[in-house]
């Protein structure tokens, strides 16, 4: 864990630090991938698996090697490439600082890579695409990294743009629904303990709240898998925060200035995650 920790401390550090490293994040080879496996449900389950397990299989293999440099240098190199493919804070500054007009507009479009419905200059449009971009951007990646190591982290990312990709490629409908289905199981856990990070470093009432409100609307339940309560949670989080008087903006229609109470809010929680996984390596050190 504490290796596995300095690998995630130094690819934000790197990621945020060095943007010319977001060219090296190409999946050019996925739809010829997909094209020759995905055909049917099992194959596209196959496609995903294949890769995750090399990763996987090549971690376990450099696992003590050199007192952990390579399996770290691997981690990294791994989690340089799975994680965003664009830089949040970048892309939250772009908009911020965005006119009206065209590029408005596109600043908007750099949160709508997902197949997501272009979101619109509203502060819960802008709010639920911003958190649903850290979702899939960053917190995803680094849940499964931390869970299952850098194969954790490759099977995210593929499964995610497979979802992504299988309507361009010509996917059968079974493949892609299975490929939605295995991108949003494993987001669930990942947006479930955000939510829980965000209930500690925001309001705890309103965020959980908030939670407890949409899975008891009518066909939803807490064991769907699904994680589309995400946005809806951030939305009562930041707005919450705002109207207590301990936000960055004035009032709860103001776009700005709730992108700059998100922005400050995904920090805590990504600070609170770090926090957890430190706790977690001196408790095996104490053990």
């Amino acid at each position: 864990m504490a290796l596995k920790l300095l690998a995630v401390l130094l690819a934000l550090v790197l990621a945020r630090g060095v943007p010319t490293l977001m060219h090296l994040r190409s999946f050019a080879w996925l739809r010829s991938w997909l094209r020759a496996l995905g055909g049917t449900p099992a194959g596209a389950a196959l496609a995903l698996l294949l890769p995750a397990a090399l990763a996987g299989a090549a971690g376990y293999a450099l696992a003590g090697r050199w007192l952990g440099v390579l399996w770290l240098a691997f981690a990294l190199a791994t989690l340089l490439w799975t994680l965003g493919p664009r830089e949040l804070e970048a892309d939250l500054e772009e908009l911020l600082n965005a006119g009206e007009g065209e590029a408005r507009a596109a600043a908007l479009g750099n949160f709508a890579t997902d197949n997501d419905t272009m979101p619109q200059w509203s502060a819960g449009s802008v709010v639920g695409a911003g958190i649903n971009a850290a979702l899939r951007r960053r917190y995803a990646v680094l849940f499964w990294f931390f869970a299952l190591g850098p194969g954790g982290a490759l099977l995210y990312r593929l499964a995610r743009l497979a979802a992504n990709e299988a309507p361009a490629i010509g996917l059968a409908a079974a493949s892609h629904a299975l490929l939605r289905r295995v991108a949003g199981a494993l987001e669930w856990p990942a947006a479930l303990l955000m939510v829980l990070a965000m209930a500690l470093v925001s309001n705890f009432d309103a965020v959980l709240g908030s939670l407890r409100a949409w899975h008891n609307e009518p066909g939803r339940g807490w064991l769907g898998l699904d994680p589309a309560f995400l946005p809806a949670i951030a939305v009562a989080g930041v707005n919450a925060d705002v109207e207590a008087g301990d936000g960055y903006a004035v009032d709860t229609t103001d776009v700005a200035g709730e992108l700059e109470d998100l922005a400050h809010l995904l920090n805590r929680v990504l600070l609170v995650w770090l926090v957890l996984a430190a706790l977690l390596v001196l408790g095996g050190w104490m053990a």
